[in-house]
């Protein structure tokens, strides 16, 4: 699936500090914790609670936040509709990594087992 220059430009420019506290909303309003979230987003990216708070700290845009991450290699098994696209139908690398992450929390507020978010077998 293509997505317009416009709308990667959008997503690299996003500051995840910005964004975080939503994700923090979103997942805390449906009985998840922050120390889930963490762990969400440390699978995704090799970050640390540190380092997800230096993230946080700096204002990076997420395209510097994926440009330090570390992809998990099991990533590309992270299969779905978020926000109107098909993940693995997404072209733009950034964007995908970035719907990578709205997914795993999408999954995660929704009261998916961790095991499946975090695609173990």
């Amino acid at each position: 699936m293509t997505t317009t220059p416009e709308h990667d430009q959008r997503i690299a420019e996003m500051i995840f500090a910005k964004i975080y506290p939503l994700y923090v909303n979103k997942v805390e309003k449906k009985g998840r914790t922050v120390a889930e979230l963490h762990q969400v987003i440390t699978w995704l990216t090799g970050f640390d609670d540190a380092a997800i708070q230096a993230q946080i700290d700096s204002e990076n845009t997420f395209e510097t936040f994926f440009a330090e991450a570390t992809l998990n290699p099991n990533a590309e098994l992270i299969k779905g509709v978020i926000c109107g696209y098909r993940i693995e139908d997404i072209e733009t690398p950034l964007t995908r990594k970035t719907r990578y992450l709205d997914k795993l929390i999408d999954e995660l507020a929704k009261g998916r087992a961790m095991d499946k978010i975090l695609r173990k077998p």
